[in-house]
């Protein structure tokens, strides 16, 4: 090799030029996000503005939506990253051969937020950002309802929020199921269910998708939503007169990025995570359209004076040391028993809610002791499980809801069961309730 030839090759070894530079990523990446707009479109504008005759192609799914597309077109798969919050979701992809292992090459990202694994540690999906989960209200709403402000979710379950609250279904939407898992998890199996219910007793109503939560809220159409922690923050940054706190028992999660097994574009979507993963992306984060919480620490320098820190602050999500293992195995019966205990059943809970709240003002006012036992056996009814928690993880329940002709008719079967269960007992505690106001007259 002549000496002009030989310093053009150096060059291109020490610059990277040559047979890598032929894998720079163009064309479509295509992303399946349950990621609204307002989070999705800095990052599709800072990334393309990155990498030059990239684009990334958003297609908006709810996570459990984004799950059974990836499910149903894995044998001419056209998408290449799947996008969203719930790890629970991810593992569900992973235990199906729907994801790609990978190594990203970004540093300064530990292996830990709290207890919890940033990534997961086989390589088949990677944490981005972390959310916790809590309580939203409107400060204008509170004050013209005399709403005092919430601490914590039993707060919601007091009768001044009856008709206050609102929430998203966790059939629709993972971060919502990620928060129910939360207060299961953080307040076990019974006891969680009973605060999750004595909430949904002051229910407005329950949303299909989540961003419907903090939209009404923002808009004052309702005082308060039980959300993930980022639509509060991009509220409050874009001027809405909001608050947002963590409950004591919460969890702080990262939400995940991965590769779909046979993506079409597999060095766009890598370069599509090493963008997210890079300072430069970390950074998009604390825009005031997301307002999400970087899983790089150093990023924390370039954030507002107020915003949460997790790595500094040891109490947030501290209580509840959240297992993805135990989430993903009962994650469709979680999502079913809620739905026929509240989602179906709201009109019904909310009355038997309402009875309750009034023979205990009324107890207030003059005690009686057969009324108090009324109410405690009214409050008893509307909290009781048609299934244990051993059940909701076994096969005979749990198996009933993986798909297919006859197990889908063991799930029809189940969740009519669920449903009957919890019609007659709302039925019969608004009876003991109505009841128990009677002798307290």
């Amino acid at each position: 090799m002549n000496r002009p030839l030989a310093i053009l090759a150096a060059l291109a070894l020490a610059f990277g030029i040559g047979p890598a530079h032929a894998q720079a990523p163009t064309g479509k990446v295509t992303v399946s996000t349950s990621f609204p707009k307002d989070v999705t479109d800095p990052i599709k504008k800072a990334f393309e503005k990155a990498h030059p005759g990239v684009t990334l192609d958003v297609q908006n799914r709810n996570t459990n939506a984004g799950v059974k597309y990836l499910e149903e077109t894995k044998d001419n798969n056209q998408t290449d990253l799947f996008w969203a919050s719930a790890p629970d979701a991810f593992e569900v992809l992973k235990g199906k051969g729907l994801l790609q292992k990978y190594q990203p090459k970004a540093t300064g990202i530990p292996e830990k937020i709290g207890a919890f694994p940033i990534n997961d540690p086989d390589g088949y999906y990677f944490g981005f950002a972390a959310s916790g989960y809590g309580i939203m209200w409107n400060e204008r709403y509170a004050k013209a309802n005399n709403l005092p402000e919430p601490k914590e979710w039993s707060d919601l379950a007091k009768p001044v929020y009856y008709d206050h609250v609102s929430i998203a279904t966790p059939s629709r939407s993972g971060t919502t199921h990620l928060t129910i898992e939360t207060i299961l998890q953080g307040e076990g199996w019974e006891q969680g269910w009973r605060t999750i219910k004595e909430m949904a007793g002051n229910f407005r109503n329950v949303t299909e998708r989540s961003f419907g939560v903090p939209e009404a809220v923002n808009s004052g159409e309702v005082g308060v939503g039980i959300v993930i922690d980022f639509f509060a923050f991009s509220a409050q940054a874009s001027g809405f007169p909001v608050k947002f706190v963590y409950p004591t028992v919460t969890t702080i999660v990262p939400a995940n990025v991965a590769i779909v097994a046979n993506a079409p574009n597999k060095a766009g979507a890598e370069a599509f995570i090493e963008f997210l993963l890079s300072p430069e992306g970390q950074e998009v984060l604390l825009e005031p359209s997301i307002r999400r919480l970087p899983i790089n620490p150093a990023v924390y320098e370039k954030a507002p004076a107020d915003y949460p820190n997790p790595f500094k602050d040891p109490s947030l999500g501290a209580r509840v040391k959240f297992d993805v293992t135990i989430s993903e195995k009962r994650t469709a019966v979680v999502d079913a028993l809620f739905d026929q205990l509240i989602t179906f059943q709201l009109d019904d809970l909310k009355s038997a809610t309402k009875a309750v709240h009034e023979a205990e003002a009324a107890l207030a006012q003059k005690d009686n002791a057969e009324a108090r036992a009324l109410v405690k056996e009214a409050r008893d009814l509307i909290a009781a499980m048609p299934i244990t928690e051993e059940q909701a993880s076994s096969p005979e329940i749990a198996g009933a809801f993986t798909g297919g002709k006859q197990k889908g008719a063991r799930q029809a079967e189940l969740e009519q069961q669920w449903a009957a269960f919890a019609k007659e007992r709302y039925a019969e505690a608004k009876a003991k309730a109505e009841q128990a106001l009677k002798l307290a007259r």
